[in-house]
């Protein structure tokens, strides 16, 4: 079968910020992140078919068995078209704190209304998909806030800035994550500066946090193992850990900095998962 369109982008999500400001009534955190994006993630192809129907390909396959209550399926569903058969291809790893089902539904959004000249769902719509739905499905640096549902764009472009990403094959469930968060109203994300280069950004981080980085580590004790991997790399600026976990990213100025602790990590820990790129704009 042809594609019926070019394949669809789904970039890896990262929270170089992640506050827990509060906790509704009904359960739902609420937060405050400066989320971007990377030029590393997972392609969404669309073909022709009879019927709705999803396959699953890539490097990342085999952890992610086809089911009906696939992210990708959902999406499709809630736009209520005509059928498509649906790939996703796989590449990063599954609940790692990088918004790879988020990320996934959100290109399926993207990719269908463009196929069927339809505008973008409303954020109502793209929530019930996932919280983090609607940041992916902008797919740009924005900080988020509320339950994912409030997202405002940035003051200032931010700088070039490269990344490593590894995660180190641990799957942490979110529910755990939170639940383990003893306090659940934190202070806010300061307002955000200019920043000149992306040593100017890693040095504002580092007044900033994850809320959620010491319960996860708590749960999966790699993590530090994994910050300190990074850390230890000549050149990275900052080391965090992403979302709820377990994906841990390192910041650097240059492609040859990050390209060389991709290298060095990934010969050190060959069971890792580990990836370089950088931001987009």
């Amino acid at each position: 079968m042809l594609l019926l369109s070019p394949p669809e982008f789904a970039p890896a999500k990262i929270n170089l910020t992640l506050h827990v400001t509060g906790q509704r009534s009904d359960g739902y955190h609420l937060l405050d992140s400066l989320v971007v994006f990377a030029d590393v993630g997972d392609y969404i192809s669309l073909r022709a078919a009879d019927v709705l129907g999803l396959a699953i390909t890539g490097p990342q396959a085999a952890q992610l068995p086809v089911t009906d209550d696939n992210l990708v399926l959902r999406a499709a569903r809630a736009l209520n078209g005509p059928a498509v058969a649906i790939t996703l291809e796989k590449h990063l790893p599954i609940a790692s704190g990088i918004g790879g089902g988020s990320a996934d539904a959100a290109a399926t959004l993207r990719a269908l209304s463009r196929l069927w000249a339809q505008p973008l769902p409303d954020t109502a719509l793209a929530l019930k998909l996932g919280a983090d739905v609607p940041v992916c499905l902008l797919s740009q640096p924005l900080r988020m806030r509320g339950v994912g549902e409030e997202l405002a764009p940035l003051p200032a472009v931010l700088p070039q800035t490269h990344l490593v990403l590894v995660n180190p094959g641990v799957g942490i469930a979110t529910p755990a994550v939170f639940k383990a968060l003893p306090c659940k109203t934190n202070p806010g994300m300061a307002n955000m500066p200019n920043f000149a280069t992306a040593a100017d950004l890693a040095a504002w981080l580092a007044t900033q946090r994850n809320d959620l980085e010491a319960p996860a580590q708590s749960l999966a004790p790699v993590i530090g193992t994994v910050k300190a991997a990074l850390a230890a790399q000549a050149g990275c600026l900052l080391a965090r850990m992403s979302g709820s976990g377990a994906t841990c990213f390192g910041l650097f100025a240059t492609a040859t900095e990050a390209t060389a602790a991709q290298t060095q990590i990934a010969a050190a820990h060959p069971d890792w998962w580990v990836k370089a790129g950088k931001l987009l704009d």
